[in-house]
């Protein structure tokens, strides 16, 4: 089974497991083509926006959030189905293989899949679809062509392998995915790298960069990514699996506008000397350049993790988040007034049932200038949500 480095790094510090990020219970079946697998998850919450009045009149914000924002508030929510089919690479030179990701759910939206229903509002998305292929150079260059996921964040979009269940600011200013062509290589057992190309930033199936008159997109225009892994060997003693990985997604977006984007994240996790505690931190940039609007557009976003693993059935999880933005950054969703912001997100996670993911979580974001960015006269927004994760 392949992971995807992000994934490595958040098992070397123990964030996740290993057999979790694969959906542990995921089931082979043997078909005339081979051995494929199947798994998937149900994923459900409940969030209760603590304080806050709803109703005719009221304005409810909640800025930088990614899949539980006010329209999920103060209520039961179904998130997303996840049916995933794979055919991994195995041990040999030529190998071949191929990966599908299917979401079903309001959060499937995020994927926007309009190649297939024409709309964003279909409760459907293709997340990834790609073939997978091994070139026999060297230690051998895996590649994929298709549709797969960015290269850079330290959280993914399955909660149920992240360590909270919100998701951070930093992730919300990451690409999600791109139609095209990754490479990657194991230079050594400490060392990996990647590299691709794209048709967009966008994570729009097939989705080609646009332009308005007169920078009409080129046809050579494309979007370009690159990473790098490190993770310590066994001589740093305590150390042992600590991981560093830095990554950059560049290249224009599908909105009509003269303007290259760019991501820059750096993420490092690594065990403690304390027995099931790890850390982990995550920095997230994003700018746009060349807008013909606002030339110096801009996110930063800073993350601290602890995770401690208090018993075999407890885990106690904290986010603490610093973020500033330029005044009209990503116009949509808009963060109405707020530049500077911090939060605090601690989750409790429990397993009373084999195999569900049941954790509570409450969240605190402030807005450092006071403004009211979260709706009527609010500084502040402060959530309660439970998440339950059925992974089949």
């Amino acid at each position: 089974m392949k992971f995807n480095k992000w994934t490595i790094a958040l098992a070397s510090a123990g964030v996740v497991s290993l057999g979790s990020a694969v959906q542990a219970d995921e089931h082979p079946v043997t078909s005339a083509l081979g051995a494929v697998t199947i798994g998937g998850y149900v994923d459900t919450s409940a969030i209760w926006q603590i304080g806050r009045q709803t109703g005719a009149g009221m304005v409810n914000n909640l800025p930088g959030r990614s899949y539980d924002g006010a329209d999920k508030s103060d209520g039961f929510n179904l998130n997303v189905v996840k049916l995933s089919l794979e055919k991994p690479l195995d041990e040999s030179s030529w190998s071949a293989g191929y990966k599908v990701d299917l979401l079903f759910g309001p959060d499937a939206n995020a994927y926007n899949t309009q190649s297939i229903f024409g709309g964003n509002t279909a409760d459907f998305g293709v997340k990834q679809a790609y073939v997978a292929l091994r070139v026999p150079a060297g230690n051998g260059i895996d590649l994929k062509m298709g549709v797969f996921d960015t290269i850079i964040g330290y959280e993914v979009f399955e909660a149920g392998n992240n360590p909270n269940y919100s998701r951070s600011y930093g992730y919300f200013m990451e690409p999600k995915g791109h139609t095209g062509l990754l490479a990657s290589y194991q230079v050594s057992d400490w060392m990996s790298v990647a590299a691709g190309i794209a048709d967009s930033w966008s994570q729009n199936i097939n989705a080609r960069p646009a332009g308005i008159a007169p920078w009409w997109r080129s046809e050579s225009e494309k979007t370009y990514m690159g990473s790098f892994a490190l993770s310590a060997p066994e001589s740093m003693g305590f150390l042992e699996g600590a991981t560093l990985y830095a990554g950059v997604v560049e290249g224009q977006p599908v909105i009509s506008s003269h303007s290259d984007w760019v991501n820059w994240y750096a993420g490092a996790t690594m065990p403690t000397p304390v027995e099931g505690l790890s850390l982990g931190i995550a920095y997230d940039y994003f700018g746009i350049s060349e807008s013909g609007v606002n030339s110096s557009v801009y996110a930063n976003a800073v993350s601290g993790y602890l995770v401690w693993k208090a018993t075999e059935k407890m885990t106690l999880a904290s986010r603490s988040e610093y973020a500033t933005f330029s005044g009209n950054y990503f116009g949509t969703p808009a963060f109405p007034g707020m530049r500077e912001v911090f939060a605090e997100t601690l989750t409790l996670d429990y397993k009373l049932w084999d195999p569900v993911i049941t954790r509570l979580e409450l969240r605190w974001d402030h807005d450092l200038e006071g403004g009211n960015s979260f709706g009527d006269l609010d500084t502040n927004a402060l959530s309660l949500a439970l998440n339950v994760i059925y992974k089949f």
